[in-house]
């Protein structure tokens, strides 16, 4: 299936291309963590003791996940009303491995942190960039994917370097790395922010923004399923990583939670999540190897 829809523009596909190549280019560097503050919830409040480890979680049946519900292809609710995405495989497969039923409880960006210290989950996998600053929050377990950060424009007024951005209005949402990256290397940039990635996306649909600034994963997907709009900025800041997390100290989920990675690795779990949820949206265009982590380890 081709990552460029019959839909986009000659000039559109282009782009497009272009940014696909520059992300298989920034995604095989050594991954590292995006120097920034973040701005996700619970900063500076003192973490609650009363999680679950994997014996609670499995006693009582359900574990909850903490998910994204309108970030496709990674977390979304479908046309039928049902969890799908990247992430959701991922969570599916836990709930499996533990024994028991999953729980999915939507999270915006801003509040992943919140809900592990507030015990309202017991895992966060929505789309869960590791920086320095969150670590001081959560514990991750290894990581599953690799990423950037990257931009889309609308194709009548496309930029193409972070220099184009001073002086425009660019929408982020709140509690991303996009953020926090932003207002510490490029605070002369002019910043719109949203609690959810519907009211980013309709923002710049409407013309209230001249660009999104998100994971370049994401910018590079909605722009191929988007008229009108091209990743025109495929990769910005450091390359990082993606992983689950769940609550400072919960050291048994987060341990089991690494074991697991190592066993999915053995049947190339994430390269099968790939085929089905996200490369039907980047097509050819990227590798699963080039975004995909298996065993935990890069």
């Amino acid at each position: 299936m081709s990552f460029f829809s019959s839909r986009k523009s000659r000039a559109s596909r282009k782009r497009i291309a272009a940014g696909a190549a520059a992300l298989l280019a920034a995604v095989s560097l050594t991954a590292c963590s995006v120097d920034a503050g973040s701005s996700d919830g619970a900063a500076g409040a003192e973490p609650s003791a009363d999680f679950r480890n994997v014996a609670a979680i499995q006693e009582s049946g359900s574990v909850k996940i903490g998910v994204f519900s309108d970030k496709s292809p990674f977390g979304y609710v479908d046309a039928n009303g049902e969890y799908a995405g990247y992430d959701i495989e991922y969570g599916n497969r836990l709930g499996q491995d533990l024994g028991v039923d999953v729980e999915y409880v939507p999270v915006e960006a801003a509040s992943r942190v919140e809900f592990l210290d507030t015990n309202k989950v017991d895992i966060i996998l929505a789309n869960f960039t590791v920086t320095p600053e969150r670590a001081e929050k959560v514990d991750y377990a290894n990581p599953y994917m690799k990423v950037s950060l990257g931009a889309v424009t609308p194709d009548n007024a496309p930029i193409d370097s972070v220099e184009g951005l001073e002086g425009k209005n660019v929408i982020v949402v709140k509690g991303t790395t996009a953020e926090a990256y932003l207002e510490k290397n490029h605070p002369e940039i002019k910043l719109t922010k949203f609690e959810q990635y519907t009211e980013a996306t309709n923002a710049l649909l409407d013309g209230r923004g001249d660009a999104w600034v998100t994971d370049n994963t994401e910018a590079l997907a909605w722009a191929a399923q988007t008229d009108g709009f091209s990743a025109t900025i495929p990769t910005l800041g450091e390359t990082d990583t993606i992983a689950g997390a769940v609550a400072k100290g919960n050291d048994d989920l987060r341990e089991w939670l690494n074991n697991n990675l190592v066993e999915l690795g053995k049947e190339n779990f994430f390269h099968n999540a790939y085929e089905k949820t996200l490369k039907p949206v980047y097509g050819d265009a990227v590798s699963a190897d080039d975004l995909v982590v298996e065993g935990g380890q890069l």
